[in-house]
């Protein structure tokens, strides 16, 4: 049985403004139509007998995963929510312990959700390659033929041949400097360190029990503590908090002896930063990339990202991202973009919340968009997807008025419910206890008007709440 682990707890914050802690570039449209978790999930059917995922992720994510699963159409997907980081070896322990109670033989893919794979054919070529291997007992990693000398990534480097297809490995390699990777890509017998994996789930118990006791142990008692809540499995906190913080390679694959990999050449992109994203797209006869409502004069390999509400314009620029959003616009050299980070830390040291939140909130109902907001008022454009109904809930501190732009709105206010049609209003007055649902088959679009001493999203009390939201 080979059921794929997605990993799905990246923050993003090189692609920071579009990426942010609350909807993190896994959940984005970067390359296509669907996300980079779509696709991971999508890549996953071109294999045989596979098994519907076990996904890795955070409480504030749950939605959006599911979400997501949903608009693929799959069903069963195991949602284990991690109570709080603790780097990729806890995370996939915790899949090994879902995977075992699905299968005592089940063997483990193990993908990061926020990668790109442009050729999935030579993907699940490998994986072919790879799996008896896994059924030998052995660790397999997937280490991508390095296509130049790059110091963004760790490379493998490998031993003898195994298992036909494979290669044990030698040892494991940190992002070298630029001399180093050349040496290596000359040398023909490293590969870039993918973080792409391939085990059974008890032979990858076993390593950890071995060389990272404590976090055995941490995981095994923090899965065997789980709750069922909705379609999530919400994993003990404390008992998940005991466990040491590593990653998969320094906790088991840098110390077991049974470690191989397999080479692949997929057109494999781990999106790492813009510079990245705009190696890894197809560009104009400039070099350019250019995406939404953007004009370019007289500029070369640049990246710009723009939004349908407002034009960009370049002119007389080389090697330049830009990337405007509705709240925030980075502008910087292309050769700089790795250090994004550091402006996602100074936004965060200063208070502010433009490395939380986007304008546009998504929610498990459906989203709002902040379109302006004063002193003492906020409006907000709201969408409530067919079928889905916000929270019953009151405010302490503002008074809203609704009016609908397209759809019918099903109002609780106080002891009433009441429908509100389209082009008509409401007033739901400070304290009084409300719920807005959609019970139309069209997505219902409102504009809400706060009006209040205090407009903060936690001056909301739940009184009930069909998503299990505190």
């Amino acid at each position: 049985m080979l059921i794929p682990v997605i990993l799905s707890g990246g923050s993003g914050t090189r692609l920071w403004p579009l990426s942010r802690k609350n909807l993190p570039k896994q959940f984005l449209a970067l390359s296509g139509a669907s996300t980079l978790f779509q696709q991971t999930v999508a890549r996953t059917h071109a294999l045989a007998d596979i098994q519907a995922p076990i996904v890795v992720c955070s409480e504030a994510h749950r939605f959006l995963v599911a979400e997501q699963l949903r608009e693929l159409k799959v069903d069963g997907a195991s949602i284990l929510l991690e109570p709080m980081p603790r780097n990729t070896a806890p995370a996939i322990a915790l899949a090994a312990w879902q995977g075992l109670a699905e299968n005592k033989d089940a063997t483990l893919l193990v993908l990061p959700a926020d990668h790109l794979i442009g050729d999935t054919s030579s993907f699940a070529d490998a994986v072919g390659k790879a799996l008896p291997l896994a059924d030998e007992g052995w660790l397999v990693t997937f280490g991508i033929r390095p296509e130049a000398p790059e110091t963004g990534f760790g490379y493998i480097k490998r031993a003898e041949a195994v298992g036909g297809a494979g290669f044990r490995v030698e040892r494991f390699v940190e992002k070298p400097d630029t001399s180093k990777a050349r040496q290596y890509v000359s040398a023909g017998n490293y590969e870039w360190n993918s973080g792409m994996f391939l085990f059974k789930a008890s032979r990858f118990l076993e390593e950890l029990q071995q060389h990272a006791p404590k976090m055995h142990a941490a995981s095994k008692t923090a899965f065997e503590a789980a709750k069922a809540d909705l379609d999530f499995v919400r994993i003990d906190k404390d008992a998940f908090a005991a466990s040491p913080d590593n990653s998969i390679d320094y906790a088991v694959m840098e110390k077991t002896s049974r470690a191989a990999v397999v080479p692949v050449s997929c057109a494999w992109s781990d999106i790492g930063s813009w510079d990245a994203l705009w190696a890894a797209s197809q560009r104009d006869a400039e070099g350019n990339r250019l995406e939404g409502d953007v004009i370019a004069i007289d500029s070369r390999n640049c990246f710009v990202r723009g939004t349908e509400r407002r034009l960009v314009a370049a002119l007389g620029l080389e090697d330049i991202v830009i990337v405007d959003t509705p709240d925030a616009v980075l502008v910087a050299p292309r050769a700089r973009v790795q250090d994004v980070k550091k402006l996602v830390d100074k936004i965060k040291n200063a208070g502010r919340q433009e490395h939380m939140f986007h304008r546009k909130v998504y929610r498990p109902w459906g989203s709002y968009d902040s379109i302006d907001m004063g002193e003492r008022f906020q409006v907000k454009r709201i969408t409530v997807k067919p079928g889905a109904a916000l929270s019953l809930q009151k405010h302490h501190h503002r008074a809203e008025h609704w009016v609908i732009v397209s759809g019918t709105a099903e109002v609780t206010r106080n002891d009433e419910v009441f429908l509100v049609a389209e082009n008509e209003s409401t007033f739901l007055p400070l304290g009084a206890v409300h719920r807005l649902r959609n019970p139309g088959k069209v997505p219902l679009e409102l504009i809400e008007v706060q009006s209040g001493s205090y407009l903060g999203e936690d001056d909301i009390v739940r009184l009930e709440d069909v998503y299990g939201r505190a």
